[in-house]
C-alpha cells in the first residue's frame, strides 16, 4: 500500500512537471512585455564635408539639422492625416569636394530621402543639384552663396542664405565706405565659392573707384602662401580680399603677419568663423569679414537657438547651423501643408513657404532665392569675432 501512495504521487509530480513544461508562461506585466509598435519615419538628408580641412563647419551645419530633427521628434514627430512619422536624419559626407558631392547626392536619393539639407559648399551644391532635380528631391542649402545654384531653372533648388552678387557687392562697398580703401589686391582658392564671391568684389570694387593692384589664386588646400604675399606686398594695397575659407585664411593671415603686411584682410563667410581664430592666433585681428544672413546675436531668438546648441553638443555656434536648423523646419512646414511626404508634393509646396523661422521669416523668390536676405558684418577684435553692421 505504501508503494502505491509512493508511485501515485510520483505520476501526479510528473504530470504537473508536464503541465509546467507545456504551459506558456504569461508576462508580469502584458504593456511591457509587448513589442513597441512601429514607428513610420521620413528621411530627411544632409550633406557637408564631415573630413578635412573644414570638417567643422560640416559639422556644425549638421547639428543644426540633428537638433531640429530632435526637437522635432520630441514634439510627437510629423502627423499626416491618422498616420504619425518620425524623422530620421541621413548624413552624408562630401568632403567638400564636387565629385564626392555627386555621389553623396546619389546615395541620399537611392535611400529614399525625402529632400535634403545642404550641401555646404556651392562647389559641390552645384553639380548636385542636377541629381536631387532628376529625382524630384527638393535641396536646400544652408549655406552656398555662388549665384549659379538657383540660376540654373530647378523647381527642386533653394536657398535659406543671401548670394554671393549680394555678399560681394556690400564687401566691396565695405572696404570703400568703412575701410576708406584706395587699393585692393584680391586673391582666390579656385573653387566655385572662392573665385565667384572674388570676381563680384572685384568687378564692384572698380565700380566704386577701388585700383586692384594684384589679383592672384590658389588652392583650397594650400598652406603656404608667402610666394603670393610677397608678390602683393610690393603693391601696398590697403585691402587684401580672400576668396576662400577658414581653413586656408588662417595660416595666410599668419604669414602676412610675418612678411609685415599691413593691409586689411577683407572675406567673406566661408573665413568668418571662431575657427579662423584658432588657426590665425595673434594675427587674427586682421580680419573683416562677412556673413551671408543675419548675426546669430542680432535675432530675436538667437540667443536661446545659441544656448539650446551649446547644451546639445558642447560646442559654440561656428556659423550656420542656425541656417541648416531652419531648413528642416522648412521642409517639415511644406510636408505638413502638403498633406503628404512624397517628394513631388514637398517641391510643390516649396514656392509657398512663409515661415517664420529663427533666423528671421523665410519666403523664396521665382529662382529659389530668399527674399530679403542678409549681409552681416564682423570685425575680429581680441578673440572674438564683433559686430559691425548688417545690408539687406
Amino acid at each position: 500500500m505504501k508503494r502505491q501512495i509512493q508511485l501515485a504521487a510520483l505520476t501526479v509530480a510528473a504530470a504537473a512537471v508536464l503541465a509546467a513544461c507545456g504551459k506558456k508562461e504569461e508576462p508580469a506585466n502584458k504593456a511591457e512585455a509587448a513589442p513597441p509598435p512601429a514607428v513610420a519615419v521620413i528621411k530627411i538628408g544632409h550633406v557637408a564635408p564631415l573630413t578635412g580641412g573644414i570638417a567643422h563647419l560640416g559639422k556644425d551645419n549638421e547639428n543644426g539639422a540633428r537638433l531640429a530633427v530632435e526637437e522635432i521628434n520630441a514634439a510627437g514627430g510629423i502627423k499626416i492625416g491618422d498616420k504619425t512619422f518620425n524623422l530620421e536624419l541621413v548624413p552624408e559626407d562630401d568632403k567638400a569636394d564636387p565629385k564626392e558631392g555627386t555621389v553623396a547626392a546619389q546615395k541620399l536619393v537611392d535611400a529614399g530621402v525625402a529632400a535634403v539639407v545642404g550641401h555646404l559648399n556651392s562647389g559641390t551644391s552645384i553639380p548636385a543639384s542636377k541629381i536631387y532635380a532628376d529625382a524630384n528631391v527638393t535641396q536646400i542649402s544652408p549655406s552656398a552663396t555662388n549665384p549659379k545654384l538657383t540660376e540654373q531653372g530647378f523647381k527642386t533648388t533653394f536657398r535659406v542664405v543671401a548670394n554671393d552678387n549680394q555678399q560681394g557687392a556690400v564687401l566691396a562697398n565695405y572696404a570703400a565706405e568703412t575701410l576708406k580703401a584706395k587699393t585692393i589686391a584680391i586673391v582666390d582658392d579656385r573653387t566655385a565659392y572662392g573665385q565667384g564671391l572674388a570676381d563680384v568684389v572685384e568687378r564692384v570694387a572698380k565700380e566704386k573707384g577701388l585700383k586692384v593692384v594684384a589679383r592672384e589664386f590658389t588652392n583650397d588646400k594650400a598652406t603656404d602662401f608667402n610666394a603670393i604675399l610677397t608678390k602683393i606686398r610690393g603693391t601696398k594695397p590697403d585691402v587684401i580680399m580672400y576668396g576662400g575659407m577658414d581653413a586656408t585664411a588662417g595660416p595666410m593671415a599668419k604669414q602676412m603677419k610675418q612678411l609685415g603686411i599691413k593691409s586689411v584682410l577683407l572675406a567673406g563667410d566661408g573665413v568668418c568663423s571662431p575657427e579662423f581664430i584658432k588657426l590665425a592666433g595673434d594675427a587674427a585681428t586682421v580680419l573683416h569679414c562677412s556673413m551671408a544672413g543675419e548675426a546669430v546675436e542680432k535675432l530675436a531668438k538667437g540667443a536661446e537657438f545659441v544656448d539650446k546648441y551649446k547644451k546639445r553638443f558642447n560646442a559654440d555656434v561656428q556659423v550656420y547651423s542656425p541656417y541648416s536648423y531652419d531648413a528642416v523646419y522648412v521642409i517639415t512646414d511644406a510636408i505638413k501643408r502638403a498633406g503628404s511626404a512624397d517628394r513631388a508634393a514637398i517641391t510643390a509646396a516649396m514656392p509657398a513657404t512663409d515661415y517664420p523661422g529663427v533666423t528671421g521669416t523665410i519666403a523664396f523668390d521665382d529662382k529659389g532665392d530668399i527674399k530679403g536676405g542678409a549681409i552681416s558684418m564682423f570685425q575680429v577684435k581680441g578673440d572674438k569675432l564683433e559686430y559691425v553692421s548688417t545690408v539687406r
